[in-house]
């Protein structure tokens, strides 16, 4: 109603779930087979199947490389698997990334913003891509040592780099009060990094991979230092003013195993009674592990990296509430994935030889080869079908959300005779052979009604010019519905020059039967600057029957806007429109 405030979105919408899911395990599985069956034969006929993961280099492989390849190669499996849940497809965007936006500097904020609204344009296609994407990954990643396996894993870090910048506004570094307890910089970001040396020739990650990474790791903690040195990230506070205490206090409010509240409400009630005293135990672990993470690259001390990893898993628990619960969780966090790179890059690892085999190679290799061939379907049709929709009409996914299904109909349609703004009598149906897009519009408003009179423009604009098609808004304001008002509400958002657009009124006692004939109720006092009515679409067929019944609570964001006008066009052009 306009005027009233938006419903919000429900993020299991039944509709959606049940879209979703449908193409999550029919459409997607029904191509995989196909594909993969196709490609099976493929790499049998060529023999190829013999040759997986039994070049030099991957019998060889760093016992370090390995661990690696299984430890993100299971947590990129994790994370696909977490993109099944039914809130994906409308809580992704809306609900993870949007409040991201807050506070990063206006470049990245634009670029985050044509995510959001690609992905809320294209929400089921989008989930399910990115879902089966990532389960692809995770698969030949734990079954790849060989050129597949390095190929996969640079697709890996550019789609976590991707994710990183775009989806985590760059791990939320901009955001105040950020802080490596509760995920900075952003789990995407050690992905790359993982993916980055799986890439890189064998040769190269033996000299270079555990040197390079146990800094690089160093470097990390001696910035989250400086983050929880800062009085404005909370930590330095007593009693419920802590920002542990807070971030335990919200955690356990949310769904999870009792053992893991009770461990988050007593950690919450230490760091609330120690204070500053907790972030200082914080501190010189941090600064522990960062000084012994640089010198052990050279000394091999393996002390920094217990200690890193105990205090990480510590944390992913208590800090980070393990990043699994609440039904809109996309990975990890980040300590998890940050104990592991600096446990492979630990210099026990390195120096250690290849790990012995203990099934026989070429079974490992057809296996491996087969797991591989629907890990790679995966990729392919996920990345195809992403692409595609970033070029494609909007879907009506959250349309469908916001309103319901439109409801088809049968009847003769409620006739009448109004004034148009041209002041030039205007009766339904009196073009011959036209459809008519009827709605009800207040020429006072300035919340809804503009957004539903920017549909009608969008959807006038997506139909050939010589469309049969009339549209036609009845003022729906009892004290404002002379013919200037519905000039002035045409004038100021542009609807002038619409073609076959006709925004209708007459006398009041005229109009309140076209409203009654509707079921359209008006609420207005005359000390109101708007109506509240009902927001309904009405497709109208030549011969005066009615066809379809649109109930509309219009979405203000683009993508919202977009996905009503494709839900509009195609019922239109379903009921003849051309």
């Amino acid at each position: 109603m306009p005027g009233m405030s938006q419903r919000s979105l429900d993020l299991t919408n039944a509709l959606v779930v049940s879209l979703f899911r449908h193409s999550l395990f029919a459409t997607s599985l029904l191509w995989f087979s196909g594909l993969a069956v196709a490609l099976m034969v493929v790499i049998v006929a060529t023999k190829l199947i013999m040759r997986f993961n039994m070049s030099p280099d991957g019998i060889a492989e760093p016992r370090a490389r390995t661990y690696l390849r299984w430890g993100f190669g299971a947590l990129w499996l994790i994370d696909g698997i977490l993109q099944f849940q039914a809130s994906m497809p409308l809580g992704l965007a809306n609900q993870v990334v949007a409040p991201m936006t807050t506070g990063t500097p206006g470049f990245l904020r634009s670029l985050m913003e044509h995510g959001i609204f690609i992905w809320n344009s294209h929400p089921i296609t989008m989930a399910v891509g990115v879902a089966w994407f990532q389960v692809g990954i995770g698969l030949i990643l734990l079954v790849s040592n060989g050129r597949t396996g390095r190929w996969v894993g640079g697709i890996a870090g550019l789609w976590a780099a991707l994710i990183w910048l775009i989806g985590n506004g760059a791990g939320g570094i901009f955001v105040h009060g950020a802080t490596i307890l509760f995920g900075w910089p952003g789990a995407t970001l050690f992905y790359a990094i993982a993916g980055f040396w799986l890439f890189v020739k064998p040769a190269t990650f033996r000299e270079q991979f555990s040197r390079v990474t146990l800094r690089f790791v160093s470097v990390v903690l001696a910035v989250a230092v400086l983050f929880q040195c800062l009085p404005s990230a909370g930590f330095w506070h007593g009693g419920n003013a802590n920002a542990m205490t807070q971030m335990t206090t919200y955690m356990t409010s949310i769904a999870q195993p009792h053992w893991l509240a009770w461990s988050l409400r007593h950690v919450g009630d230490l760091s609330a009674l120690m204070g500053g005293g907790f972030n200082i135990v914080v501190i010189l672990w941090l600064l522990a592990c960062a000084f012994g993470l640089w010198r052990s690259a050279h000394t091999g001390w393996q002390w920094p990296v217990r200690t890193l990893v105990i205090g990480c898993v510590f944390f992913w628990f208590v800090g980070e509430d393990t990043s699994l619960f609440g039904g809109l969780a996309t990975d990890v966090n980040s300590l998890l994935p940050l104990a592991l790179l600096a446990w492979c890059a630990s210099p026990r690892l390195r120096a250690l030889e290849a790990r012995e085999r203990r099934i026989q190679r070429e079974i490992t290799s057809s296996a491996g080869a087969v797991v591989a061939t629907f890990g790679s379907v995966m990729i392919l049709f996920a990345s195809v079908t992403m692409a595609w929709a970033s070029f494609a009409g909007a879907e009506t996914t959250l349309f469908l959300a916001q309103n319901g299904p439109a409801s088809a109909t049968s009847g003769p349609a409620p006739t009448f005779s109004l004034v148009d703004q041209s002041d030039k009598p205007y009766t339904l149906g009196e073009h011959q052979g036209h459809y008519t897009l009827l709605t009800f519009l207040d020429p006072h408003c300035w919340t809804d009604c503009p957004l539903l009179a920017n549909q009608l423009a969008q959807v006038r604009a997506k139909l050939s010019a010589n469309a049969n098609l009339d549209i036609v808004a009845v003022a729906a304001d009892p004290y404002h519905e002379q013919i200037s008002d519905v000039r002035h509400f045409m004038e100021i958002h542009g609807l002038e020059h619409v073609k076959s657009f006709y925004f209708v009124t007459g006398k009041l006692a005229v109009v309140k039967k076209v409203w009654s004939g509707y079921g359209i109720g008006v609420t207005m006092k005359p000390t109101d600057k708007m109506s509240i009515h009902s927001d309904f679409m009405f497709i109208i067929g030549p011969n005066g029957q009615l066809r379809w019944v649109i109930p509309d609570d219009p979405i203000a964001s683009s993508s919202g806007q977009a996905s009503a006008v494709s839900e509009l066009v195609s019922l239109l052009t379903s009921s003849g429109v051309r």
